[in-house]
């Protein structure tokens, strides 16, 4: 009877947690309200401190969660189960969400401090007028390397510099479909946004003569191998090259001549949104002048927040590695929102790349 009573016990209990553990998760999934707000967010994407600042000035709790990857945020709002109220996406992606109808127009007499941002990131093809998306930051994909490591003739003014063999297994390369595909693309002359077959094809050949200069295709840990001087050139975003030459002052960054991506990252607001004034209100905070240029000291890519560029060092906003000028950004290409099917050609064509790797 002593271990029956025991066996029930033991049953009550573990239903107690289960239904603790059930509450917990839909309480997570269903965040959300007036004094809440839930943003979703690129990892290392934020001065943590702007979050503190926040919440003491409007009385606001923030959650915030982070992702990795456009696609990943992308399915996690369309599953819908999560109430985010802030959203980082990039260009493309963006567009995709209009599309979808995923988006919540945006308030633009809520935004005062909207006018502290450059035209030229306004009313973008992706986002015209800025119904549904406020700018955030934005950049390039280029070259980060150590010139003391490798010859004098190669200075990067164009992709073909990565395919000299004097870089044999000195090559890190970002994992990401649209930038490595895009690289082979432009090294030929084609638009990063091809939409030709052909096109592809010639670019995933040209890349597999890359193989014996690719020391490794990875992710954020370029950062510190760059830093510490384990690798020599690295393919990547120029904000994760600035962080890398903070540290690292023997390195240097270039965006080939051929040309590049020129991407932007804007805040938005889901339709699962449950507190859009806050969601307002945490965007007119990040568009404020001295925010802003703290948070680029902080995250280190280049911001379009105009009235934050006179806070900032001369040495940042003119140094055209990062903020190129308008001519220069002439040759560089916005990722277009490419459908799933040509998507999908994208990423089969970067993985058959990867497996060719020795």
């Amino acid at each position: 009877m002593k271990s029956l009573i025991q066996i029930m016990l033991a049953i009550v209990i573990a239903c107690g947690l289960l239904s603790f553990a059930a509450s917990k998760l839909e309480a997570a999934n269903s965040a959300g309200g007036k004094d809440t707000l839930v943003v979703y967010n690129w990892g290392e994407y934020i001065d943590p401190s702007l979050i503190d600042q926040f919440e003491e000035e409007t009385g606001i709790s923030v959650i915030y969660e982070t992702y990795d990857s456009n696609e990943a945020m992308l399915t996690k709002i369309r599953q819908g189960g999560s109430a985010y109220d802030v959203v980082v996406p990039s260009e493309y992606t963006i567009e995709t969400m209009i599309k979808e109808d995923l988006l919540i127009e945006i308030d633009h007499s809520k935004l005062p401090n909207l006018q502290n941002i450059d035209p030229y990131f306004l009313d973008l093809p992706f986002d015209p007028k800025n119904k549904y998306s406020i700018p955030y930051f934005w950049g390039t994909v280029g070259v980060v390397y150590n010139p003391n490591e490798i010859p004098k003739h190669i200075t990067f003014d164009s992709w073909d510099d990565l395919w000299d063999p004097a870089l044999k297994n000195k090559v890190f390369l970002v994992d990401g479909a649209r930038e490595i595909m895009g690289m082979g693309l432009n090294s030929l002359g084609y638009s990063l946004n091809s939409r030709d077959d052909n096109q592809l094809r010639e670019a995933l050949e040209k890349l597999k003569l890359l193989n014996g200069n690719v020391k490794a295709i990875i992710g954020d840990e370029i950062t510190p191998l760059m830093i510490n001087n384990e690798a020599t050139v690295a393919v990547t975003f120029s904000g994760q090259a600035a962080d890398m030459m903070f540290e690292n002052e023997e390195l240097d960054y270039a965006v080939p001549q051929e040309g590049s991506n020129l991407w932007f990252d804007n805040m938005v607001i889901p339709k699962t949104s449950k507190n859009v004034a806050g969601a307002h209100q945490f965007m007119n905070f990040m568009l404020d002048a001295e925010v802003a240029a703290q948070n680029t000291d902080y995250v280190g890519y280049a911001i379009p927040n105009k009235a934050a560029w006179e806070l900032l060092d001369d040495e940042v906003v003119n140094d055209e590695r990062f903020y190129p000028h308008e001519e220069s950004r002439n040759n560089l290409e916005v990722y277009e929102n490419l459908g799933l099917e040509l998507l999908g050609t994208y990423n089969e064509y970067f993985l058959e790349f990867k497996m060719s790797l020795e």
